[in-house]
């Protein structure tokens, strides 16, 4: 097969982000599949989103759905943050707005070591969890869910990764999601283990039918 039936082969996928991080996290665990990932900036969606959903997957559709509006192509979205069993779930969907407005990932992380001062370190348990939803250009819709267990450390250690990873211990690892290069990083993240059940589904052409695992 030449070179140009290949391009003409391949498909694009639009990242409803505009991080580049997150964008080239996508395009990498996707990138045994023909599907070129572009972010929705690219794909002429500047609007921002009101992410006002009660759930991750509510909050990953209603970003899906609003790029798949504009754009009609295959959209690709996620929403994700750390649920603390002692704080109830808590801060949840409100992860990336936990300590207020302009608040820095430090912040959030001084705010959620306080909020945690003298419990004991069995019952900080924790996970980060991801909702990716996918948007077909027919209109089909499919939700994944993939999480990472682990406990709240007493304090922050590791320079990689952002948000609360210098926080959030893997016993099986003995290291905090901050301390794990990005190989190890992305075998274990609940963003890796969703974006992987999405790989399944785009290999499999199973796209039928809504999956919230």
């Amino acid at each position: 097969m030449s070179e140009a039936s290949m391009d003409r082969e391949r498909k694009k996928i639009i990242a409803a982000t505009k991080n580049r991080g997150k964008l080239e996290e996508i395009a990498q665990l996707l990138s045994e599949l023909p599907y070129d990932v572009i972010s929705m900036t690219e794909a002429g969606m500047t609007d921002d989103i009101d992410e006002n959903g009660a759930t991750f997957e509510e909050n990953a559709l209603i970003k899906a759905r609003a790029v798949w509006k504009v754009t009609g192509e295959t959209v690709l979205a996620d929403d994700s943050g750390l649920e603390v069993d002692h704080l109830a779930g808590a801060p949840g969907v409100y992860s990336a707005r936990y300590g207020g407005e302009g608040a820095t990932d430090a912040d959030k992380n001084i705010k959620l070591l306080a909020e945690l001062s003298g419990v004991p370190a069995d019952k900080r348990t924790a996970r980060f969890v991801c909702a990716a939803a996918l948007i077909f250009p027919d209109g089909r819709e499919l939700v994944v869910r993939g999480t990472c267990e682990g406990y709240i450390a007493d304090g922050p250690a590791g320079n990689n990764g952002f948000g609360y990873d210098p926080l959030f211990y893997v016993p099986a690892f003995g290291l905090t999601i901050a301390q794990m290069d990005a190989e190890l990083k992305n075998s274990i993240s609940h963003r890796g283990n969703a974006l992987r059940k999405i790989l399944d589904i785009l290999e499999g052409g199973s796209a039928g039918s809504s999956d919230n695992s």
